[in-house]
């Protein structure tokens, strides 16, 4: 059967992306994570290309590149929602530290158990075993956490990218020891971040002040072109090429912050709100095809045997006590007693699966047992579903705010057109010809 012919291919992804959209109106409803469902669509294409004889093709260099871009395209996402205020500050910080402290504890208590239940792995392997597992996945929370309280939602968001990032940095970090001569061990690990951050700041300026001038209508892709490129060179020069794409989105986000004094004149205010605007729709476009990609192909390479396992199941319910119990004491330190459903929100997902599959040849363990991954990203989705079902269970007045502003914009929208209407009647329909408004 040609099952990836070319015409088959662009029906095969058109109806997933259908899917994906569907999964994403269920979830907004079940508070099933969405992601879970593409993993489970995944799995049953799996089966299905089994079931009819299908050749099953070589999805893990795809997956990669997916999951690169993904990853890119979330961040982004991430940093355009994120405004530096004063009065944020606090709980940036806040986010920050738990971010931190919760990534650094929870991959050593995985370092840990995995040092002492799989055979012939060393602490260093551990450790870059470990940090896939311990960090928070923003393609899968931030589209989740959208019906949470403002305040709550934002800790999510500065939360997730804080851990994306933080782990990215951990994990090369630690790949840099296996070849200190290579990466200039620790000093040589901040003076690179140092460079970086620099690096990031002048490249955003420039983005910005050079795609201002440009007057043609097609110039998103080129904008998102010149971040990836910047974002695999950087890579390539073992930079932390991720806080080029943050810094990027932080700068156009807050434009008026970073652009005062002197650099005020230089700042097109509506064209650079215009950039940041279509980047925005843009942006989150992309990521939800990309994610929708990744996690359904994610599914299609997934061994089920290998959750079979008795020692896969110990090692990662382990891992799975460590991560919350971790969770609990840190926000019951950082955020007092009110932290439901932040407890249960910690899924693991796109960068877990990235990283693992960069783990260096001279680093990995026969004995690791790939379902584990599995377990834990399953795992944490499900414990998340259970929390965000039992907070709506709990809080139905969040349900009917949400109900009610949905009413409130329904009856704007409502009178608007019979306004608009009106006056079409009042003045023969002038407004609806563009050349009577002067416009």
């Amino acid at each position: 059967m040609e099952i990836f012919s070319s015409y088959n291919v662009i029906i095969e992804i058109s109806l997933i992306i259908i899917l994906s959209f569907i999964f994403n109106e269920v979830a907004k409803r079940t508070n099933i994570p969405a992601v879970l469902m593409l993993i489970v669509l995944g799995i049953i294409i799996q089966y299905s290309l089994k079931a009819v004889g299908g050749d099953m093709f070589n999805f893990l260099p795809l997956l990669e590149i997916l999951g690169i871009v993904g990853l890119i395209m979330i961040v982004l996402e991430a940093a355009l929602e994120l405004e530096l205020k004063r009065d944020k500050l606090i709980p940036i910080l806040k986010s920050l530290a738990i971010a931190l402290i919760g990534l650094v504890a929870s991959t050593f208590i995985a370092a840990v158990i995995l040092k002492a239940l799989v055979k012939d792995m060393s602490m260093q392997s551990a450790w870059l075993y470990a940090t896939p597992l311990s960090i928070l996945s923003s393609a899968i929370i931030i589209p989740s956490v959208s019906g949470l309280s403002e305040a709550k939602k934002e800790f999510h968001i500065y939360e997730s990218t804080f851990s994306d990032i933080l782990g990215i940095m951990l994990f090369y970090f630690l790949a840099g020891t296996l070849n200190p001569s290579e990466s200039g061990g620790v000093g040589g690990f901040f003076l690179n971040l140092i460079l970086t951050i620099v690096i990031s700041i002048v490249a955003s300026y420039a983005i910005i002040l050079i795609f201002q001038k440009i007057k043609s209508q097609v110039k998103l892709f080129l904008l998102i072109a010149v971040l990836l490129l910047l974002y695999a060179i950087g890579k390539k020069l073992h930079m932390s090429s991720l806080i080029i794409i943050l810094i990027f989105g932080l700068v156009i986000t807050n434009m008026k912050l970073f652009f005062q004094g002197p650099l005020k004149e230089y700042l097109d205010v509506e064209k650079a709100k215009h950039i940041y605007h279509e980047l925005h729709v843009i942006t989150a476009e992309t990521a939800f095809v990309v994610r929708t990609l990744f996690f359904v192909i994610f599914g299609i390479t997934i061994v089920l045997s290998s959750l079979l396992s008795l020692k896969v199941t110990l090692i990662s319910i382990l891992i799975l006590v460590s991560i919350y119990a971790i969770r609990y004491g840190l926000l019951r330190l950082f955020l007092g007693k009110d932290i439901f459903p932040q407890l249960f929100i910690a899924p693991r997902g796109l960068i877990t699966v990235l990283l693992f599959y960069a783990i260096p040849a001279e680093a990995m363990v026969e004995g690791f047992e790939p379902g584990v991954l599995l377990f834990v990203i399953i795992g944490t989705s499900l414990i998340m579903t259970w929390g965000m079902i039992r907070d709506k269970k709990q809080n139905p007045q969040l349900v009917a705010e949400e109900d009610e502003q949905l009413e409130e914009a329904a009856g704007e929208a409502e009178f608007f057109i019979n306004n608009a209407t009106d006056l079409s009647d009042i003045d023969g329909g002038s407004t609806a010809n563009p050349e009577n408004t002067g416009e």
